[in-house]
């Protein structure tokens, strides 16, 4: 600055030294100002503005609108220069002017190159920036593509989980599909067997109330017979008491089993749940034979007390009532050993299987022993017509039918059922027997009674 100052100087003073002869001078002419003031703004120079500090974040405005605003500032300082040039007087004036506005401008330019240096260095750290994020840039891509792979391979294990879930549900379906057809058509099949034995039931209900209603005129004629057969129905009672404590014991010891049984299988549940259906119907058909057995053993007993009269037709009616009662010895150690085999949980249906061929069997041999006893009941009912026949040939001419419809109506039998102690009185009447000698008799479904006429 002090050596342009000096030039300055030492020009302005060779002008003033050579003023005395005015041709020699070269004075600055209006086309040698526009030259200078051209070349500064060529130079990204403002003339006219000494103290004004240009912004270096000024350059990233919008060029346009820049260069319109230093096109009209360039023409102002124009203007202004060239006002203050033609104040002055003496052209070392304008040089002196002039060099002191060229100083300003060589100032703007190095604090410019400064503020350009420092603009290169947060360029370079910008660059290092921008490298170390497309570094990271490229580590992150890496592991996305890692990461998809990764994804691709679980998504591929799930599909194939989903198929084997899919085919073993599938499988899992079939096989409860059997089961439930399965235990569909047994249940068909009891319930046939349950309506055959009911259809079978209601015909022989029908046929005992039919014989009731036309024995009633013969009530007459047992009276005779009725102290002995209380006798003989206290004794059957007595009996009967006896069974029906034998039974209530084996249902208790059953229920102790049971609830053995349900304490030991409870870790089996998963694995029988069918076995254990196919149990409790068996359970229950043979709750069902039982009752139809216990039923069967009245009738056979009412009908022994029947035929006390007869000798042989007693005696072969107590064997038949011993063979029963063998039999039914029979049925309890074949339950005894059912129980045994119960608590074995590997061969539960196999036995369950052997149970019921035995059962079936028994039900067959009592179905046919209960047809013979239909025979016998037939037979009965013709011996019954034949002395009815020989009674009404007896009391024929002696009697008017007309006086018959008149007399008094038929005592009608007033009956006390009693289903032992502490039961209501049962007035449900299933068979009415008629044999050789004059006695009829009511019976009650699996209960003791006692009659008064």
């Amino acid at each position: 600055m002090e050596e342009i100052i000096g030039v300055c100087g030492l020009e302005a003073r060779g002008l003033v030294e050579g003023s005395s002869s005015p041709p020699d001078v070269e004075t600055p002419s209006q086309e040698d100002l526009t030259g200078l003031v051209s070349g500064e703004e060529e130079r990204g120079e403002t003339p006219g503005r000494e103290d004004s500090n240009p912004d270096p974040l000024d350059g990233e405005m919008d060029p346009n609108a820049e260069k319109t605003k230093d096109h009209n500032a360039f023409g102002k300082e124009v203007l202004l220069l060239m006002q203050a040039l033609h104040t002055l007087a003496t052209p070392e004036e304008k040089l002196a002017a002039l060099c002191k506005k060229y100083a300003d401008l060589l100032e703007e330019s190095r604090s410019m190159q400064k503020q350009v240096k420092v603009l290169q260095k947060k360029q370079n750290q910008v660059l290092k920036e921008k490298i170390h994020l497309q570094s990271e840039h490229s580590k992150a891509v890496l592991a996305r593509s890692k990461l998809e792979s990764l994804c691709r391979e679980l998504q591929r294990h799930n599909k194939t989980l989903k198929e084997e879930n899919a085919q073993r549900f599938r499988e899992y379906e079939e096989r409860r599909k059997e089961a439930t057809l399965h235990f569909q058509m047994t249940l068909n099949e009891i319930e046939v067997q349950m309506e055959q034995h009911n259809s079978h039931n209601s015909k022989l209900r029908q046929e005992n109330m039919e014989l009731a209603e036309k024995l009633q005129k013969l009530i007459e004629q047992y009276e005779l017979r009725e102290e002995h057969i209380d006798k003989v129905f206290k004794h059957k009672e007595l009996q009967q008491q006896l069974l029906d404590a034998k039974l209530q014991r084996t249902a208790e010891l059953m229920r102790e089993v049971e609830e053995k049984q349900q304490r030991e299988r409870e870790f089996l549940l998963k694995n029988a749940t069918e076995s254990r259906h196919k149990c409790e119907l068996m359970k229950e058909q043979e709750h069902q034979l039982k009752q139809q057995l216990t039923l069967y053993m009245d009738k056979f007993e009412e009908f022994q007390t029947t035929l006390a009269k007869s000798n042989e037709v007693f005696t072969t009616f107590r064997q038949e009532m011993e063979k029963m009662t063998k039999k039914i010895k029979k049925l309890e150690k074949e339950t005894t050993l059912w129980r045994t085999k119960w608590e074995t949980n590997n061969q539960t249906l196999l036995q369950m299987a052997e149970e019921k061929t035995v059962r079936d069997k028994n039900y067959k041999a009592l179905q046919g022993k209960l047809e013979r006893l239909e025979k016998l009941c037939r037979a009965l009912q013709r011996e019954r017509n034949d002395l009815n026949q020989k009674l009404h040939d007896l009391q024929g001419p002696a009697k008017d039918p007309e006086e018959e419809g008149t007399g008094p109506p038929d005592p009608q039998p007033q009956g006390k059922w009693s289903c032992g102690p502490g039961r209501p009185p049962c007035s449900f009447v299933s068979y009415v027997f008629l044999f050789s000698p004059p006695f009829s008799a009511q019976l009650c479904c699996a209960c003791t009674f006692s009659v008064s006429l």
